[in-house]
């Protein structure tokens, strides 16, 4: 049943009744599953293989009566992210999802997740395809459309009373989805927001842990429930670099790297208050670099590791002539130099520098999270499911990231091109 519904998947099949159909008309298809021909499963065969998968006897995370949920608001300016909805902050969140160990155990998705661990995920680390004691960990969201309008209904008679907007509870068909805003197409979409983990090193932008958030919730929440997740229920993957966009520049994100030795790559957000006050007479401006007080961007000029600091330098001064400038900062001909800790401001200094190549090749990796995001929704039709419940969803992601994997295992190590200039030489 599990090969038979990735072949499903791998063929772009989307209805599972159709492919009940398939099973019976195509006899390769039947092989390929394992069946004999003309004796294959039908549909609630397939439905029941589902409910041995998702380990609840509700098939979502949520009741479907429901308080009215906040409504996602558009933003002012042209791609930009729809401001987040939640009553936590980002600080508050983070120190609650700390506190606590979600158990596995506890989870619907708990088979579904032991499946991928065991049999894929396990599998590309001693491939070598994944490097579990050093992870670079690239995180991104993607909205995921499962239907085109929210369907909930009234069950009070307060209309018949004459109250027409009462704030009562309604019954909603998906409970787990709500409405959000898709900053690509720019539009509100109703379904859930997939904020996937990958592993930024791999070769094949692999999956490491997904998780179906509300559409409504904002990134830097759903980075952390994922990511809280992930080290909880894979304890024994190390993860040592994290690379996100700038919905993730929050400075308890960076605070929280500091304590556990982790290396954040996270873009800054310009909204945010970049240009920063420092040493009374320099400012911290755009990547971290600092400004002196005649508007120049200053040199870098090493980093000093083991103090976690960064060292600039001005950048009109020579050992030989001095400062060239009109109103220099220093006497000396060495020029003014800046030594920016870590302590002061981890959000703004960072080591690796902003400005280095090292930082900046690091960082161009995330866009494995995107890629990995467009094979799924692009590669394996992930939105053209048709379900309506969160365990459907979650078995079609699931199935969709063993695939991924699978495919990954059939990539030559070496490319082609390699090979031909090595029998070349």
């Amino acid at each position: 049943m599990h090969r038979s519904y990735l072949l499903s998947i791998d063929f772009k099949v989307t209805s599972i009744t159709e492919w009940v159909a398939m099973l019976k008309i195509n006899p390769l298809f039947a092989i390929l599953s394992g069946f004999e021909v003309g004796d294959t499963p039908g549909v609630g065969t397939f439905y029941d293989f589902f409910d041995r998968l998702w380990d609840s006897d509700d098939d979502n995370f949520s009741p479907h009566l429901l308080p009215l949920k906040s409504s996602v608001k558009k933003p002012s300016k042209k791609g930009n992210k729809a401001a987040s909805v939640e009553k936590l902050t980002v600080e508050h969140l983070l120190k609650k999802l700390e506190a606590q160990s979600p158990s596995l155990d506890g989870q619907p998705f708990a088979s579904l997740f032991d499946l991928f661990h065991k049999e894929f995920l396990l599998e590309s680390v001693k491939k070598g395809l994944i490097n579990n004691s050093s992870l670079s960990i690239a995180g991104d969201g993607t909205p995921v459309v499962t239907s085109a309008r929210e369907r909930k209904r009234r069950i009070c008679d307060c209309s018949e009373k004459g109250f027409s907007d009462c704030s009562c509870d309604r019954y909603f068909s998906q409970p787990d989805c709500d409405i959000g805003w898709d900053s690509s197409r720019e539009c509100f979409y109703f379904g859930y927001d997939l904020y996937m983990l990958v592993a930024s090193d791999s070769e094949s932008d692999l999956p490491v842990f997904p998780l179906l958030n509300p559409a409504s919730r904002h990134d830097s929440h759903g980075f952390l429930y994922a990511y809280f997740d992930m080290i909880n229920f894979l304890p024994q993957f190390h993860v040592k670099k994290l690379l996100l966009d700038s919905a993730h520049d929050a400075m308890p994100i960076y605070e929280y790297c500091k304590r556990n030795g982790i290396i954040p790559f996270i873009d800054l957000n310009e909204k945010r208050d970049i240009r920063t006050k420092y040493k009374d007479d320099f400012t911290i401006g755009k990547d971290g670099i600092p400004v002196c007080r005649a508007g120049r961007k200053m040199n870098h000029d090493g980093v000093e590791r083991s103090k976690y600091r960064i060292k600039y330098r001005c950048p009109l001064a020579s050992r030989r002539y001095g400062c060239s400038c009109q109103e220099p900062c220093s006497d000396s001909k060495y020029g003014r130099t800046v030594h920016l800790a870590m302590k002061d401001n981890p959000r703004l200094i960072n080591i690796p520098p902003r400005d280095s190549r090292e930082w900046k090749t690091e960082f161009n990796t995330r866009t494995s999270a995107e890629r990995s995001n467009k094979r799924q929704k692009l590669d394996f039709l992930l939105e053209s499911g048709r379900h309506r419940s969160t365990k459907m969803w979650y078995c079609r992601l699931y199935h969709i990231l063993m695939l991924q994997h699978l495919d990954a295992w059939d990539l030559p190590f070496e490319s082609t091109l390699r090979k031909l200039i090595l029998n070349a030489a």
